[in-house]
C-alpha cells in the first residue's frame, strides 16, 4: 500500500523579498474568481467606503497611494464589477474584495458613468498608473469583512424603515378591525419593560390618538394575538434590529484584515479579526426579525378580509362578483412562506476550505443575501 500524501499547506511557504510584489499581485488576481449575480452599485460603493475606513486606521501596512486610489474610485463613482458568490465570510470576503480591488492594478472591469468599462481604460482616462502593491498590501485588500458589512449595513437601514412602516400599517389595521387600545396601555409595557415593546406601544397610542373607531364601545373582550400582541412582536423585532445596528457600528469602526500591524509597539500579529461570525449571527437574527414582521402582518391581512366585525368578505362591496382583496392575501401568504425558508440560519453551516487551514467559516455572506431576498 502507498503512503498517505502529506497536505502541502501554503501557510508553510516562505517567499523571498524580491518576489513579495509579485505575490501580492498574484493574490489579488487568483482570488478574483467570484460568480453569480453582480453586486448592486450602491453596495459596491459602500464596500469602497468601508475598505477605505478600515485601512485608514494605520494597522494594515498599506501605502497611502493605495488608499488614495480607493478614495478616487469612491469620489469619481468608479465602481468595480463584483460578484455575489465566492465568500465564506471567514478569511474575510476574499473573492468579492479581490474583484473590488483588481481595478487598482488596471485589471478587471468597472462601471463608470453608466457604462461597463475595462479598468485599464479608466485609469488611462484619469492619467493614473496601476498601483504596484508592496509587501502585505494584497492581504490587506483581500482580508476584511467589507462585503458582509456593506450588505448588512444596507439591510439594517432598510429594516429600520420597514419596522417603522410596520407600526403605521399595523395601527391602521387595528383601527379598521375595531381593535382594542388597552393592550397598548403604558402600564402593560412598564411591567415588562423591553425597549422595543415600550416604543411600539408609544407609536400606536400616538398614531391612534383621536380616532373615533378606536375609542368606541367594543362588543368583544379581546383581539386575536396578531393584534393584541403587536407591542411584543413588533417590539422584539425592533430590539433585534437595534442589536444588529450596534454590532455593525462596531464592525464599521474596526480593523478586519490580517496580519495586523501595531507600529507603536513594533508588532505584527497574525490573528483572526477577518472572521465574520459577529456579523453572521447578527444577520441571521435580522432575517428572523424581519420575517416575523411579515408573518404577523399577513395574519392581520387575513383577519381583515375574513368578513368579521362588520367588514365585508374580502373587503369587497359585492363579494362573489368581485374578488376584492382575496388574492393580495394569497400573495402575502406566499411571501411569508418564502421568508420562513430564507431566514433559516446560514451561520450554523461551515464548510472546511484552504486544505483545512480555514476549518471554521461564518457563511455570513449567505445571511446577507437571505435578507436581501426576503
Amino acid at each position: 500500500m502507498g503512503s498517505t500524501p502529506v497536505l502541502e499547506l501554503l501557510y508553510n511557504k516562505t517567499i523571498s523579498n524580491e518576489d513579495l510584489e509579485t505575490l501580492q499581485k498574484n493574490l489579488v488576481m487568483s482570488h478574483a474568481c467570484g460568480t453569480g449575480d453582480e453586486v448592486p452599485a450602491e453596495i459596491v460603493k459602500l464596500m469602497l467606503f468601508l475598505k477605505i475606513q478600515g485601512l485608514s486606521y494605520g494597522n494594515s501596512g498599506v501605502q497611502l497611494e493605495t488608499v488614495q486610489r480607493l478614495v478616487d474610485f469612491y469620489n469619481y463613482d468608479i465602481l468595480p464589477v463584483v460578484y455575489q458568490q465566492g465568500s465564506l465570510g471567514a478569511s474575510g470576503d476574499l473573492a468579492p474584495l479581490a474583484h473590488l480591488c483588481l481595478p487598482l492594478l488596471g485589471m478587471g472591469e468597472v462601471y463608470y458613468k453608466g457604462a461597463r468599462k475595462q479598468s485599464s481604460d479608466i485609469l488611462e482616462r484619469h492619467n493614473w498608473k496601476p498601483i504596484s502593491l508592496q509587501s502585505k498590501e494584497g492581504l490587506a485588500l483581500l482580508n476584511g469583512t467589507q462585503f458582509m458589512n456593506s450588505y448588512g449595513s444596507w439591510c439594517i437601514v432598510q429594516a429600520q424603515k420597514l419596522s417603522a412602516w410596520a407600526d403605521v400599517i399595523g395601527a391602521l389595521s387595528l383601527d379598521a378591525f375595531d381593535g382594542r387600545i388597552e393592550p397598548f396601555h403604558h402600564l402593560i409595557q412598564e411591567v415588562r419593560p423591553h425597549k422595543g415593546q415600550i416604543n411600539t406601544a408609544i407609536n400606536f397610542r400616538k398614531f391612534l390618538e383621536g380616532s373615533e373607531l378606536i375609542q368606541r364601545q367594543k362588543s368583544h373582550v379581546q383581539d386575536p394575538y396578531s393584534f393584541r400582541c403587536i407591542p411584543q412582536v413588533h417590539g422584539a423585532s425592533k430590539d433585534a434590529i437595534e442589536y444588529c445596528a450596534y454590532t455593525f457600528f462596531n464592525e464599521i469602526n474596526s480593523v478586519t484584515d490580517n496580519p495586523t500591524v501595531f507600529p507603536d509597539e513594533d508588532l505584527i500579529i497574525s490573528a483572526g479579526n477577518f472572521h465574520g461570525q459577529p456579523l453572521a449571527l447578527s444577520l441571521d437574527f435580522l432575517a428572523i426579525a424581519l420575517s416575523e414582521l411579515g408573518n404577523i402582518s399577513e395574519r392581520r391581512t387575513y383577519l381583515l378580509i375574513s368578513g368579521q366585525r362588520g367588514l365585508p368578505p374580502f373587503l369587497a362591496a359585492n363579494a362573489g362578483l368581485n374578488s376584492g382583496f382575496m388574492i393580495p392575501q394569497y400573495t402575502a401568504a406566499s411571501i411569508v412562506s418564502q421568508n420562513k425558508q430564507l431566514c433559516t440560519p446560514a451561520s450554523v453551516d461551515s464548510i472546511v476550505s484552504s486544505n483545512g487551514q480555514e476549518d471554521h467559516v461564518s457563511m455570513g455572506q449567505r445571511s446577507d443575501q437571505s435578507i436581501q431576498g426576503s
